[in-house]
């Protein structure tokens, strides 16, 4: 398979991303050359992605980490000339936190733990047994299997317990596990639980509860999301082989995942080393489910999330938290598992959660007192906040971007290599620096490419070695000034004043989810783009809509964003693999005939 890829490659690439020591200059644009270049050598994003999905198979497989990092590179190369990616900043996270609630930490990666928090208000009618707060508008899913979404993750985090979780010094640290070990050549790990773990309604938990979890997760037919991340596991492949009318190809067959006789014991067995399977071990998605419930809610198996989705009998969890209140759009509530192995650490018997798309709402509710906890701040108000000892702006892993459906109309009548052109010379239109600075205003930085700078990539050293465009203020007229140029090759005409000729008009549709901060950069945009004569329209939607829309292709281009789910490059490779179901440009996946 190395050497296959390795020919695929030199085919379809050119010299400058054969290897990871690249030449090419770190903060360039194209050149003309270069644009020429793309055009004879630019991988066919629908039907030429097997190249990619090989490499990335190549990746997984590969125990040398000093080639496992050079072939990473040469993926993000790949995703980065497709133009489809377009990186607009690194995130940083804001949020509101009062200063009598304490003991809640986080991660690098978006989550927040709120299961050992504290309340300490000395208000006469405070009440400290219940956490008030918002983290976001209506969830997507709740199913840790399901759920894509970082305000998912969280209320995950906070109502389902794995093998492993993160401490409050974001270390990674056993959770329902008392021991384990990893044979020699790092193929077989050995759990062993904890005793007397149970679900929230009494039933007893043990490792035949992981054996099920993880094979519903990792069965195509659930339609997990995240199901590719079971990869590394023995068995993966036979358990994820689709026929033409989509049927599993072996139903019988299951992820090398066994538990003991006695149900202490689980034992997992990979394809290959894996240097961050215990990081999978703290992801929600290997996180158990009660077979029971999940399967009386959804009993002919077209329905995997139906269980979780009002609180009720079927919401069975094993965290710190059980759901036991939703009042769609507008409040959740969670009260304290008694059943939690850890429930006398616990001192907070009740969440409830205000469920808003409106910023500025949640805004005036946290300065009323009627929040204790808000996660964002209207962009109107972060100047205003700045040294106030609530207002905390932390450092993630992860990258604000805008996504192209590679299979949009308006990209009709090209071929792949124009269309790659013009994507990379859309995003050269747009001013980085503007957007961090008027409307992030939390100490983003402006992103020349897709993996942010802080990402590992597993050989010890930072992944991040080069921009793919100079994303600062000071390159952005000579940025606009090579993106016509870029649109000229492709045929596209602009005057004598830089403006976009109406011999060849240009428009389309930015797809963006409420609340206000994402509408404001997506305002920022239509001007950059207006600037040179480009329409482009934008339309705002709720949440789950948008979710729903951009994950079915339903869109030209859209906002993205990527909080990293462990630190290593990988993470934010394999997600784009023909088979994802976070794969939002749809790569490999030709449109489907009307």
């Amino acid at each position: 398979m190395k050497k296959l890829t390795a020919l695929l490659l030199a085919l379809v690439m050119c010299v400058g991303l054969v290897a990871c020591g690249s030449t090419s200059s770190s903060s360039s644009t194209p050149s003309s050359s270069s644009t020429a270049q793309v055009e004879e050598d630019v991988i066919d994003p629908v039907n030429g992605w097997d190249v990619y999905d090989d490499l990335i198979d190549q990746i997984r497989t590969c125990t040398d980490t000093a080639e496992r990092a050079e072939l990473m590179h040469q993926a993000e190369d790949i995703l980065m000339d497709t133009g489809a990616l377009m990186p607009l900043y690194f995130y940083t996270d804001i949020y509101l936190q009062k200063d009598y609630l304490t003991n809640v930490y986080w991660t690098p990666f978006g989550y927040k733990y709120f299961m050992f928090a504290e309340l300490n208000n000395t208000a006469a009618d405070a009440d400290n047994t219940t956490l008030r707060m918002y983290l976001a508008s209506e969830p997507a899913k709740l199913d840790p299997a399901l759920n894509s979404t970082v305000d998912g993750a969280i209320l995950a985090i906070n109502s389902f317990a794995g093998l492993f979780t993160y401490n409050a010094d974001q270390e990674q640290v056993p959770d329902l596990v008392s021991d384990y070990t990893v044979s020699e050549d790092g193929m077989t790990y050995t759990f062993t639980l904890l005793d007397d773990l149970k679900w929230s309604n009494g039933d007893p938990l043990d490792a035949n509860d992981f054996v099920y979890s993880w094979n519903r997760a990792a069965d195509p037919l659930t339609a997990s999301d995240y199901g590719y991340m079971f990869a590394p596991i023995k068995g993966y492949a036979e358990v994820t082989e689709m026929d033409e009318e989509g049927n599993r190809v072996n139903p019988d067959a299951t992820l090398a995942v066994t538990a003991s006789e006695d149900g202490k014991t689980l034992t997992v067995e990979l394809e290959n080393p894996c240097a961050y399977f215990l990081d999978l071990c703290a992801f929600p998605t290997f996180f158990p489910v009660h077979q029971a419930s999940v399967e009386a809610a959804d009993p002919d198996g077209t329905n995997p999330g139906a269980w979780a989705l009002e609180p009720g009998e079927n919401f069975v969890c094993n965290g710190a938290y059980v759901l036991t209140g939703w009042n769609h759009n507008s409040s959740m509530t969670y009260e304290k598992n008694p059943n939690y192995h850890r429930a006398d650490e616990v001192k907070i018997e009740k969440q409830e959660l205000m469920l808003s798309s409106d910023e500025s709402a949640t805004f005036a509710a946290y300065n009323a007192g009627d929040l204790d906890f808000a996660d964002g701040v209207p962009t109107a108000e972060i100047a205003n906040m700045e040294g106030n000892p609530e207002y905390h702006v932390i450092g993630t892993l992860g990258t604000y971007y805008v996504s192209f459906n590679v299979n949009s109309s308006m990209f009709d009548g090209m071929t792949p290599a124009e269309a790659a052109t013009l994507r990379k010379a859309l995003a050269l239109f747009v001013d980085r620096d503007y957007i961090v600075t008027n409307i992030g205003q939390a100490d983003q930085v402006p992103a020349g490419s897709f993996i942010p700078a802080g990402c590992l990539d597993g050989n010890g050293n930072e992944f991040k070695n080069k921009d793919y465009f100079d994303p600062s203020a000071e390159a952005f007229e000579d940025n606009v000034a090579k993106g016509i140029e870029m649109m000229e090759s492709i045929g596209y005409v602009f005057d004598e004043n830089g403006m976009l000729s109406s011999e060849t008009p240009l428009s389309f549709t930015y797809l963006v989810n409420t609340p206000g901060s994402n509408v404001d950069v997506a305002v920022a945009m239509q001007a950059d783009y207006a600037a040179v004569g480009i329409d482009m329209q934008i339309s705002e939607m709720e949440w789950n809509v948008f979710l729903n829309d951009r994950k079915e292709g339903n869109f030209d281009v859209a906002r993205n964003g990527w909080l990293m789910d462990f630190n290593d490059a990988f993470n934010m490779l394999e997600m784009w693999t023909s088979g994802s179901g976070n794969n939002d440009c749809q790569f490999g996946k030709p449109p489907v005939e009307e």
